[in-house]
This record gives structure tokens, sequence and C-alpha cells, in this order.
């Protein structure tokens, strides 16, 4: 599987977990490192989320670039990992990209609760309409 580096980090680094409790924590640790949105604007807030949930994106060069933050722990660490696979991608990589197949890959599917994954999915959501053709 190609991955961008930060992905491949995150995969090389969830891979290593024996278990859920191991890959819970490397979660949090993972959330740590997301960058901060400076500001919380009502638009970018994730609909269908059970926490709240920010997302902002760009595009430089015709790659796109996301930010997102949570006021829940557990969900800042999943926001890494997906960003992590997802920054930097053409418009096209992003919407071909598989997001359940990259969160199996790294053990994270099975433990996750409808809700997070509902969450997960809506981040997606707001991604891809992100990067639609105005």
């Amino acid at each position: 599987m190609s991955l961008p580096d930060h992905a491949r980090e995150a995969f090389d680094a969830f891979s290593a977990c024996s278990g859920w409790e191991q890959r819970a924590r490397l979660l949090m640790q993972w959330g740590e490192r997301l960058e901060p949105l400076t500001e919380r604007r009502d638009a970018d807030r994730v609909h269908g989320c059970e926490s709240q949930v920010w997302l902002s994106g760009e595009i430089r060069d015709g790659h796109w670039h996301f930010r997102a933050s949570s006021d829940a722990r557990l969900i800042r660490g999943l926001l890494a990992v997906l960003l992590a696979r997802v920054d930097g991608l053409s418009a096209d990589e992003l919407a071909s990209l598989n997001i359940a197949e990259w969160f199996d890959s790294l053990g994270l599917s099975r433990q996750l609760s409808p809700s997070r994954a509902n969450g997960m999915n809506a981040v997606v959501r707001q991604m891809r309409q992100l990067i639609e053709p105005t």
C-alpha cells in the first residue's frame, strides 16, 4: 500500500500495537499532535457527530490540506489519523479514498462505536463537500 509519510508513520505505529487498549492510548497521543484551529467557526462545524467537531480545508498547489478539532480526546485522535491519511491529496485522490479501509488497516474499525464511526463518516462527507468544485 502506497502511503504519504504521515500515513505510513500512523500505519507503522498502530500495526505495532497488540490490542485495543494500546491503540486507544496511541490515538490520544496522536490527538495531541493536531494543529489547533485558531478559530472555530460555525460554518466549519461537522454535523452528524455526537461530539463537537470542526473541520476546515484549503487547496494549495492542487493538494488539499485540512485542519480539524474536537473537544473529545478519542475523536481528536481519530481526526489526527484521518488527516494523516488525507492531507496533501488531490481532489480525485480524496474522492476515491476508502476511509473505512484506512481505519481497518490501523486495527481501529472493530472497536469504533457506531456513533464514532458515524462521526468519522460525517467528517469525510464534509471533506468531500469542501473539495467539490463550485
